[in-house]
């Protein structure tokens, strides 16, 4: 199935990571516009960024995963390092919980979120210097909310 056609299949308030809708909060002060989110009239897009609710500037410097994945952060096995070796870990937990609060408050049931980022990542995120397998900390918490989670690429 296309992914217009997946996302097509959502309907009420569903969580966006912000970047996707072009808000432009990545790391390095861009977006990532996915036109199909963008086109689906079924869905009220709720634009969050994990890393901004929790606090970080942006741009920022990158962040990466050391001990584990953003489960591992959750029950304090992992942390998260900048690369400019600054322990960031409580941003994003921060983050994770803030955005879990506007998912209560809104009885969200999906959320659409970046792959590949530290908060948001639901396939693969970067541990040290390579990928692995693995949720971000907002992925992983929202995940435990009972809160169906896809990518920009993935169907439901």
């Amino acid at each position: 199935m296309p992914r217009k056609s997946a996302v097509g299949q959502l309907k009420g308030p569903v969580l966006v990571s912000a970047c996707l809708l072009g808000i432009p909060c990545r790391y390095n002060g861009k977006s990532k516009v996915q036109p199909a989110i963008l086109e689906n009239h079924d869905i009220i897009p709720v634009p969050v960024c994990p890393e901004q609710l929790g606090g970080l500037p942006t741009p920022r410097p990158p962040a990466y995963f050391v001990g584990g994945d953003g489960q591992a952060v959750l029950d304090g096995r992992a942390v998260l390092l900048n690369r400019d070796g600054r322990d960031v870990t409580k941003y994003f937990i921060d983050g994770a919980r803030h955005t879990c609060e506007i998912a209560r408050l809104l009885k969200v049931e999906w959320a659409i979120l970046q792959e590949r980022s530290p908060s948001c990542g639901i396939h693969q995120v970067w541990l040290e210097d390579r990928l692995i397998h693995g949720l971000g900390v907002t992925a992983a918490m929202l995940k435990q909310m009972g809160i169906s989670l896809m990518n920009e690429d993935s169907e439901p």
